[in-house]
């Protein structure tokens, strides 16, 4: 029986490099655009390889591939693929978290330096005719003594650390998974997460979502912040309570937050963020620049090309190693 390839969904112009893999192997090629769990394990039943974007990837779908299959995410993250369901059917699950890292760190670090710099609030005054820049910026600390911490810091937060770097800032973080040692040589300070939430002026996030990080950021821990500190997310929306977080924006609890990521994408009409004050808003865009989109299909494919020679993925989920 033929090898055979199938992507569930993409949003992508072509699939010429994924189409590519395949041919070089042999191997049947068909793409979907997968809109239910059924649909899903319809598209790929008896499939070597299949690549995943936004389509859920579940118990079905994994009893529906052949024995041993690997099934690739197109991402950085993989929450749309059932791995339990997929540790139980012996397939090989990978992911995509390299493709966008600097533009991640590049987006992050823009959106760090906007929020302290007041630039949202101060657009919006001379907009409504006003032109009180002190005013507006009251109060604003220099970059010198300005602590900018990190929950979670793998390489994204890393890389989002060097850029600004520069700046003068003091950088501290919160993350189980960093040793002392880690942390003296990524020049930053380890400490509790209370001890973050209370002593930074800017906190981002860096964190997988997981049962522990869900929801972390809630109304509890948010009136542990400083009521002049601000919040980035280009991480995982799960990780804020969205409504803590619009009501903490709006009684003054903290002051601001940039957020790339949220609980449901697109943001609903009805969500709260969308009247808080001082709450940068885009598109889930952190990972974009149109050399990122080439990446992300070429490392795919490349994926796809070990699979149908019975190699396991590049970089498999943490969850499946070993």
């Amino acid at each position: 029986m033929s090898q055979k390839v199938v992507i569930t969904d993409y949003t992508f112009p072509s699939l010429v490099a994924e189409e590519a893999a395949a041919a070089s192997a042999g191997a049947a090629f068909s793409a979907h655009q997968c809109k239910t769990d059924a649909e899903v394990a319809e598209a790929v039943k008896d499939a070597d390889a299949v690549a995943v974007q936004f389509a859920t990837f579940g118990p079905l779908a994994a009893q529906a591939v052949r024995p041993g299959a690997t099934v690739i995410r197109y991402g950085v993250g993989y929450d749309n693929i059932d791995l339990e369901a997929a540790t139980a059917a012996d397939l090989r699950v990978g992911y995509v978290p390299d493709y966008c890292a600097d533009e991640v760190a590049d987006h992050t670090a823009a959106a760090i330096l906007a929020l302290l710099r007041k630039l949202v609030p101060l657009d919006a005054s001379v907009r409504a005719g006003d032109w009180a820049a002190v005013n507006v910026c009251k109060p604003m600390k220099p970059f010198a003594e300005t602590t900018v911490g990190f929950f979670g810091m793998g390489q994204i937060g890393s890389a989002v650390k060097a850029r600004l770097a520069g700046f003068g800032f003091q950088f501290i973080v919160a993350d189980p998974g960093l040793s002392p040692a880690q942390a003296r040589a990524a020049g930053v300070s380890l400490v509790s997460s209370d001890t973050l939430l209370a002593q930074a002026d800017i906190i981002s996030l860096h964190a997988p979502g997981t049962p522990q990080t869900t929801g972390f950021f809630n109304a509890k821990r948010l009136a542990q912040m400083q009521p002049h500190a601000m919040i980035v997310n280009s991480a995982r929306g799960l990780l804020i309570n969205e409504d803590d977080l619009a009501a903490a924006l709006e009684n003054g609890t903290i002051a601001g937050a940039a957020l790339d990521v949220f609980q449901t994408e697109p943001l609903p009409a009805t969500s709260p963020l969308r009247g808080a004050p001082n709450c940068l808003l885009t598109p889930h865009a952190a990972w974009y620049s149109e050399a990122a989109i080439g990446r992300l299909q070429g490392l795919v494919a490349d994926d796809l090309t070990a699979a149908l020679s019975g190699r396991g993925p590049r970089r498999p989920v943490p969850a499946l190693k070993g």
